[in-house]
């Protein structure tokens, strides 16, 4: 209540971005505070057994994560585990550091509850990346959320995959291949079949040569059809992926509240937020029908709360993600929603 009354309308008379960058230094200020981190994790923890779940062969202590973007440069993972999640997804992380696109790159769609951003995968790039996670809490679970250079043409991006691979393996729990965003020019040819398999059986063959395998997820957009879900299902069974994140952010701008006017002045970009929702849970229930079961989803997209929360697992997701939702609700969703998985299986 005091964060959506107080906290979040003085946060959104600024931009989205600078607002974020603030947001995670007060974070790292105070968390050297002797005690904080211990009442924050008292607050916002919700250390439950009913709440544990193993996925992947990896044990979580509850199926609640932070979808990648929020802490892209793997710089504040300890700080945000504070807040009750059980694994934070970074990046995308690219092989060379990029700035991604101009500013402004980020708006909000309020009376939506939704985000606009083309950041373009800004990032530090994996060297840099794969040496802050080795500063994080040993019990954290991290995933890897790994993509080309903008600058690399889509023939090499194998290339850019291999390399962000190899150098984050000893520092992930599991990889997720960003095939899917909207925010980088001349991508869609990275959702072809033929490329996806041949990135996916170059990974399978390093990951195969190491003493643990670390498992290999596709982050898919939700504007694909059902035709071409049915083709990654084939193809993630025909290659040995281990899942899917559905879904990435959307390109479409359909049956929103804000003006047509602020929207066309945002301009392109992928949605995400409460506008994504069904069309997420739609998806999460396709792909769980289509592949039996067998291939776990992570989902992740319009959780707003922990009604939509337990829609998502209803519809077959073992695992979940937030963004949005902890931007427009405050760190009190994760309690909020493990609460209701707790009552659900307790």
């Amino acid at each position: 209540m005091i964060y959506r009354n107080i906290i979040r309308p003085f946060f959104f008379l600024f931009g989205p971005e600078s607002v974020h960058h603030f947001v995670v230094s007060f974070l790292r200020i105070i968390h050297k505070i002797p005690g904080i981190p211990q009442f924050l994790r008292y607050i916002y923890r919700t250390p439950l057994k009913s709440t544990e779940k193993t996925v992947f062969g990896i044990k979580f202590s509850n199926p609640v994560g932070l979808a990648a973007g929020f802490d892209k440069n793997a710089e504040y993972c300890n700080e945000l585990a504070s807040f009750g999640f059980s694994f934070i997804e970074v990046g995308t992380v690219t092989p060379l550091e990029q700035p991604g696109n101009p500013k402004p790159r980020s708006f909000r769609l309020t009376k939506d509850k939704a985000l606009i951003n083309r950041m373009g995968i800004n990032n530090h790039g994996a060297d840099k990346i794969a040496a802050n996670l080795k500063k994080k809490h040993p019990g954290l679970i991290i995933g890897g959320n790994i993509g080309k250079n903008t600058i690399t043409p889509n023939d090499n991006a194998i290339d850019d995959y291999e390399y962000c691979f190899k150098v984050l393996y000893e520092v992930v729990d599991y990889f997720v291949l960003n095939i899917s965003c909207p925010n980088i020019g001349d991508i869609k040819r990275l959702q072809d079949a033929d490329m996806i398999i041949e990135t996916v059986n170059v990974l399978k063959r390093i990951s195969a040569e190491k003493t643990v395998q670390k498992p290999i997820l596709l982050k898919i957009s939700p504007d694909l059809n059902f035709s071409q879900l049915d083709e990654l299902v084939q193809i993630a069974f025909d290659t040995g992926i281990d899942g899917f994140v559905a879904t990435n952010t959307t390109t479409l701008r359909n049956n929103l509240k804000t003006s047509r006017e602020k929207i066309e002045a945002a301009g392109n970009g992928g949605m995400s937020g409460m506008p994504l929702r069904d069309r997420s849970t739609e998806i999460i229930k396709y792909l769980t029908k289509k592949s039996e079961g067998k291939l776990p989803v992570i989902g992740v997209g319009g959780i707003m709360n922990a009604e939509d929360a337990m829609e998502k697992i209803n519809a077959g997701a073992s695992l979940i993600q937030i963004y949005t939702g902890f931007i427009y609700e405050g760190p009190s969703i994760v309690r909020k929603i493990n609460t209701a998985i707790a009552g659900k299986t307790g």
